[in-house]
């Protein structure tokens, strides 16, 4: 993937680095009550843990007292929108400096894991990635906070966007005319959903399937990796360079493009068991990962190497109640409410969390 220029805006840094990941483990069945046994389902084969619905109130400083000095924070680049409006209300409301870095979420972890640098937090867009790459030695808990879908972003002036649907966007996308591209699945998470989604396009669910083997293939072949985060994609669709990007639903809330409601069974927004089996049918795999296909489930953690660890569990804390969560409803996710955060890590989170969280050992069919 190519570099983008270092944006000026204060405080807040993005670029490129390195590549690869550990291999995720795909979903496995098991229930909520953590026992580890069951198969994750509930009556009507959805899970309960997120509410788009959040109260309006704001914390005050009384109730966060960890916000002080300085802090930096990790993360992947569909966190900025809410992660910018969050550093405007911490800012003006306790005496912290804010820094953060935006890149694809598979390198933002190994600036930690393999570059050694520190952060106060880490917020990721899978928190498989905090599972099987910070934890034990870099980080000692996570918490899983929001959920986002796959969808297909366009503009007024893509190639075909007056005819592009849920019915029809692997045929446009497939159309000679026609740009597409995605992130790259070494260094993003949505670089590896995107091309998951146009795999399970292929794959039957319920008998019924989009398209066959052949134009999947040719859909994959066909789209152009310009860009290591999905966030990058967007100045390349507005400036016509692309006509259409893979992105996450939440890029509709928070920036000028059109998006495409894709099927349920493409989207990885269905954190079920049926859905997470059909999900983990595919895989995708680069030169030194290989990963399995789940539902989108967002994480963060305070790493063990943080600077200012009060500042990075306070972080945690405003994200994950009131006020945090009614920032990522307005920017376009779905807060997980209560977090959750794995049963087997529960004595090391820290006391202000566990207050807001619960402690599981799988999120319906996803095993944590």
């Amino acid at each position: 993937m190519g570099s983008r220029p270092t944006i000026t805006r204060r405080r807040l840094l993005r670029g490129v680095g390195t590549t690869g990941a550990l291999a995720l483990a795909g979903c496995t069945s098991s229930d909520d009550s953590g026992d580890g046994g069951g198969d994750g389902s509930t009556s009507s084969d959805e899970t309960d843990s997120t509410d788009g619905g959040t109260s309006s109130e704001e914390t005050t400083s009384s109730d966060l007292k960890g916000f002080s000095g300085t802090m930096t924070i990790f993360h992947a680049g569909s966190l900025s929108a809410p992660f910018d409006a969050a550093e405007k209300k911490v800012e003006s409301n306790y005496d912290v400096q804010v820094n953060q870095e935006a890149k694809g979420s598979v390198d933002s972890t190994r600036k930690i894991t393999n570059l050694g640098r520190a952060a106060d937090v880490l917020g990721v867009a899978d928190y498989r990635l905090l599972r099987d790459m910070m934890l034990p030695k870099h980080a000692k808990w996570y918490a899983v906070f929001a959920t986002n879908a796959m969808t297909i972003a366009y503009t007024d002036k893509s190639t075909g966007s007056d005819e592009i649907s849920a019915d029809n966007w692997w045929k446009i996308l497939g159309r000679d005319d026609v740009t597409f591209g995605h992130s790259d699945p070494a260094a993003d998470p949505n670089g590896y959903r995107s091309v998951m989604s146009m795999k399970l396009g292929a794959i039957p669910l319920d008998g019924e399937k989009l398209f066959d083997e052949s134009t999947s293939k040719k859909l994959i072949d066909k789209s152009k990796v310009p860009s290591s985060t999905e966030t990058d994609l967007l100045s390349q669709l507005h400036s016509g360079d692309l006509d259409y990007a893979w992105e996450y639903q939440s890029t509709s809330a928070s920036h000028d493009v059109k998006t495409v409601d894709l099927q349920p069974s493409v989207d990885l927004s269905k954190a079920t068991k049926k859905y997470a089996e059909h999900y983990a049918k595919v895989s995708v795999k680069t030169d030194s990962a290989t990963y399995t296909g789940a539902p989108i489930a967002y994480g963060m953690t305070v790493p063990s190497n943080a600077k200012n660890t009060e500042a990075g569990n306070a972080w945690v804390e405003y994200m994950i109640t009131e006020p945090g969560g009614k920032i990522l409803k307005d920017n376009g996710f779905k807060p997980v409410s209560p977090a959750v955060v794995p049963k087997s890590q529960k004595d090391a989170v820290p006391e202000t969390i566990m207050n807001d969280a619960e402690a599981k050992s799988a999120l319906g069919p996803l095993k944590l």
